[in-house]
């Protein structure tokens, strides 16, 4: 199985162009699209989208990605093995959570062109290397004959929140989702059992949110309010019942937040 995930769209040949090279070097393959609405050049959106869904898939997935706004330039193409899985596409902090999640995961530099297209353009290695690249693995070819194990991949650091001095975590919304929720740079499954024993209260913008709830519809009688819910992807989101927060609280993404304790 090979996940397709880009910023590419679906009005242009492009994300055809890669199915149609996919399936031309491994048949059998079968695709499926996660999106390719991840807005143009966001590889910080297209990293979190990606870690949100790629645990889905059956074990031996192989996920290709490509936001990359430095195609052509001396970027590298990467392959990331990490937690059953195989995940291709540009070194510029796409696989940042990824790598985060998985300590053990090993990176490969891809240089082994006999796997790619021939005639490579400087602008569409969607097509020209990482496309063949995910056919070749699903077709069985090792990961070692891609290219050597590489040490520094890039890491952007964005899904990490920081402790301060006075003990209040900073962080930032990362991800505002379909129905307006503010995801947040907080693990919820560090912070949940902490937010439930004891008060606190989150701060953005004007707003203090004082509420951690398991369900949205916890909070039907009080409309309006924002609160606090841990979400799918694994983060502390931002919600208002049956409305949007963004919208209601004026936030987007790169809105900072801090979280403090009594």
């Amino acid at each position: 199985m090979i996940t397709l995930l880009t910023d590419f769209g679906t009005e242009d040949y492009f994300v055809g162009a890669m199915k149609g090279v996919i399936l031309t070097r491994s048949p059998q393959a079968v695709i499926v699209d996660i999106t390719h609405s991840i807005p143009p050049q966001d590889v910080q959106a297209g990293a979190f989208m990606l870690s949100a869904v790629y645990a889905d898939f059956p074990a031996g997935s192989i996920h290709l990605a490509v936001v990359d706004p430095g195609v052509g330039s001396d970027r590298r193409p990467i392959l990331v093995e990490a937690a059953d899985y195989l995940f291709v596409g540009p070194d510029n902090g796409l696989f940042s959570i990824v790598l985060d999640r998985n300590p053990d995961a090993q990176v490969r530099h891809l240089i082994n062109a006999q796997y790619f297209l021939q005639n490579r353009s400087s602008t569409f290695h969607g097509r020209d290397i990482f496309a063949p690249v995910a056919a070749a693995l699903a077709e069985g070819v090792p990961p070692a004959d891609l290219g050597p194990v590489l040490l520094d991949p890039v890491r952007t650091g964005f899904a990490e929140s920081k402790p301060l001095a006075d003990g209040t975590l900073a962080g930032r919304v990362m991800h505002v989702d379909h129905f307006g929720n503010c995801v947040m740079n907080l693990a919820s499954d560090k912070l949940q059992p902490l937010l439930a024993t004891r008060s606190f209260c989150l701060h953005v913008r004007e707003c203090e949110i004082r509420k951690l709830l398991k369900s949205y519809s916890e909070a039907a009688g009080d409309p309006g309010t924002p609160f606090l819910i841990a979400g799918s992807a694994g983060f502390l989101e931002i919600s208002i019942c049956c409305s949007s927060a963004a919208r209601e609280l004026n936030i987007g993404v790169g809105e900072p937040v801090r979280l403090t304790w009594k």
